[in-house]
């Protein structure tokens, strides 16, 4: 259902709040860059710094000003199931085309509790749903069974989005989920090749902030079974991407975007700018990749 690349969108900041001036130039971007979805408020839109009211008018901006030219994510994930729920539903009634459901952070559930708290929001939002594993950010990973029993159980279930960093973790997930409709996709662009080659038909990136174009050309290569051809072009942005992840996501992203002229380069604490000799490093690349 949400096949290619995906955006996993940062939120604009300004001294006054969220800069929508800079949200609509930034989505203008990506789907003049032939991108092929929008993800609003995951771990890359910095919600855990946002007030709800903050979030509620983000989406309402967002589905306004896409228009239905691609598909809409909202991020709804909470480790409070019954907030997670609630969020849900709430995607639902706004009307998004889709969710993504972080594994619940913090509370350090067993794997039952995983297959529960999705069973239960499948329960009352009937949405299409990506649940995400990044047990480097929440503590918890999703076993490659664990997946397997979703895929069999849960309909609603369409994607995992995997970001466990694990190859041979992902390789089982993919023969765990084989034969049924719930898809492989990546969160982590320097992996996007390889699941794509076990199987993967999404990448979930970070970079296409950045580089709509081009990371929506890899995945084409890879989806189109030219693995070839998607690994040298990504090949010549790797260095990039390790930049961007050299500091804790959205930090490097933003302020690559920033140098675009896509946004400012603000934060909200706990996070802060990159440092100054970790930005000059990813500013430079960007000079020898033509980006700026």
């Amino acid at each position: 259902m949400f096949e290619g690349t995906l955006t996993a969108i940062i939120t604009p900041f300004n001294e006054r709040g969220v800069d929508y001036e800079s949200f609509e130039r930034l989505i203008e971007s990506q789907i003049s860059g032939d991108i092929n979805g929008l993800v609003f408020i995951g771990t890359t839109g910095e919600p855990s710094t946002m007030t709800s009211k903050e979030k509620q008018e983000l989406r309402a901006f967002a589905l306004k000003s896409v228009k239905g030219r691609v598909p809409v994510i909202f991020g709804t994930g909470c480790n409070c199931t019954q907030t997670a729920v609630e969020n849900s539903i709430t995607a639902q009634d706004e009307g998004a085309d889709g969710i993504l459901v972080v594994s619940p952070y913090y509370n350090k559930c067993t794997q039952q509790g995983l297959i529960l708290h999705y069973k239960e929001i499948a329960k009352y939002c009937k949405l299409p749903m990506i649940i995400y594993n990044v047990p480097g950010r929440t503590g918890v990973n999703i076993l490659p069974e664990t997946v397997g029993e979703l895929a069999q159980s849960v309909p609603s279930i369409v994607g995992i989005k995997e970001a466990c960093g694990n190859l041979e973790q992902i390789a089982k997930t993919a023969q765990a989920i084989k034969g049924s409709k719930l898809q492989l996709m990546s969160g982590d662009d320097k992996l996007a090749v390889d699941i794509a080659k076990l199987g993967g038909t999404t990448l979930i990136s970070v970079a296409s902030n950045a580089l709509p174009k081009e990371f929506t050309q890899i995945m084409s290569y890879a989806r189109a079974g030219k693995f070839d051809e998607a690994a040298k072009l990504y090949s010549k942005y790797d260095k990039f991407v390790d930049l961007l992840f050299s500091e804790v996501n959205p930090i490097p992203i933003k302020y690559a975007c920033s140098l675009l002229g896509l946004c400012k380069d603000v934060l909200r604490l706990p996070l802060t700018s990159m440092s100054k000799d970790k930005a000059k490093l990813l500013k430079e690349e960007m000079q020898r990749l033509d980006i700026i």
